[in-house]
């Protein structure tokens, strides 16, 4: 395979990543069934050899250049037709460490930031407690041509409450219909969605959050509550499961990708992206003027025009 750049990318093996890791349609998830070390579509010793994270690290920056190419095209569109531009949204469920910003960071950062438009939720100001959960989402989206990023989500809504017996059972479990309400909303409306939950095993987490407690320039990135949820992890990968079976469609997809190894996470999501800007047959829009006129105007005002210092 090879991309708008140039690039050869290797296929995953087994099929489009969109495939391998998608929820299974219809039915009960059980994230104990999925290893969070696994590596699903991975290529085999005879490609990867002989170092699978060396590997998948310059399959990302290839996979990069790549995607930096399509976002590029889903910017142009919209500038060239102003308020109706197509919109990609992924949107970023973890526990704690699980490897939110890593993703942003390596995989989101290949991209021009003029098109990407990123978003962390945290708890719920005042403010937005004084309005509809879905209030301060809505005023998130990114706008047309963009791919937005939602680092956690609407999804808090139903994960935190739930768990953290912030709400009632009859507050928070309707919330499942509205969600899903919203994002068939937003599909009609030209909104591609990606939701991803990162997968991460509960002996991982406490390795990354003991790196941070051992490295003073990550002791910001540490809070004593994140220790509190872990007393809850089984709470948590409960309500996670139900997440991923109740709003789980065709139009806005659940993936969950093993996230262990951050290699392995990064080249996945590298994929989820590249394989849903592949379905959006983009393009760079025509010009819109007479091309040869505006060349012989621009030489006429300006004289001869040397190319490459010749």
């Amino acid at each position: 395979m090879v991309d708008d750049c140039g690039f050869d990318v290797v296929a995953p093996n087994g099929g489009a990543v969109r495939d391998l890791l998608r929820v299974r349609p219809g039915g009960p998830v059980d994230l104990a069934e999925i290893d969070p070390r696994s590596t699903p579509g991975l290529p085999g010793p005879e490609v990867t050899w002989p170092d699978r994270k060396t590997w998948a690290r310059r399959q990302l920056t290839r996979l990069g250049a790549g995607l930096a190419g399509q976002q590029e095209m889903l910017f142009a569109g919209a500038k060239a037709e102003p308020g109706v531009g197509r919109r990609v949204l992924l949107v970023l469920q973890a526990m704690d460490c699980g490897g939110k910003d890593g993703t942003v960071k390596r995989v989101v950062g290949a991209m021009n930031p003029l098109g990407v438009h990123i978003r962390a939720f945290g708890p719920p100001t005042a403010e937005e407690l004084r309005h509809h959960f879905l209030w301060r989402i809505r005023r998130a989206l990114p706008p047309p041509g963009n791919l937005g990023v939602f680092n956690r989500s609407h999804y808090e809504d139903v994960l935190v409450p739930r768990v953290q017996e912030r709400a009632p059972e009859d507050v928070w479990r309707p919330r499942y219909a509205e969600i899903g309400e919203f994002e068939r909303e937003l599909t009609d409306a030209g909104v591609t969605v990606v939701k991803v939950f990162l997968h991460i095993s509960k002996a991982e987490q406490a390795k990354r959050l003991l790196a941070r407690l051992d490295d003073p320039t990550k002791h910001w990135k540490y809070h004593p509550s994140d220790v509190d949820a872990r007393t809850r992890w089984d709470d948590y990968q409960a309500a996670y499961a139900e997440v991923l079976a109740r709003c789980d469609t065709d139009q806005a997809p659940w993936y969950v990708v093993p996230a262990d190894r951050k290699w392995y996470r990064d080249w996945a999501v590298a994929h989820l992206l590249r394989e849903t800007f592949d379905t959006l047959d983009l393009g760079y829009p025509p010009a819109d003027f007479d091309i040869e006129r505006e060349r012989e105007r621009l030489l006429g005002t300006t004289g001869p025009v040397k190319v490459n210092g010749s």
